[in-house]
């Protein structure tokens, strides 16, 4: 079964799987940054919202799609970042 072929719950599921391994495998990483932990999980958060930008440009995903897509897990990792910028810079 191709991904194109997919009903649009299970496509938004794997996204959400995605998402949230990746988030675990960033936090993992980012417990032994150099830099600390704030710095690296924001360092990785930016390159993840670049990463997911850059792929979903190049799948030409629509950005308000009905289903999740590689956008939406941008502004996800954007709103992370943003907000463990004001963590980090707060303390």
């Amino acid at each position: 079964m191709r991904a194109n072929n997919l009903p649009q719950e299970l496509r938004s599921a794997q996204v959400l799987i995605r998402f949230g391994s990746r988030l675990a495998i960033m936090i993992g990483f980012a417990a032994f940054a150099g830099a600390g932990f704030g710095k690296g999980l924001v360092a990785l958060l930016w390159m993840s919202a670049l990463i997911c930008a850059v792929v979903g440009a190049v799948r030409r995903e629509p950005p308000l799609s009905a289903h999740l897509n590689h956008w939406d897990e941008m502004t996800a990792y954007v709103a992370l970042c943003a907000l463990a910028t004001g963590i980090v810079h707060h303390h």
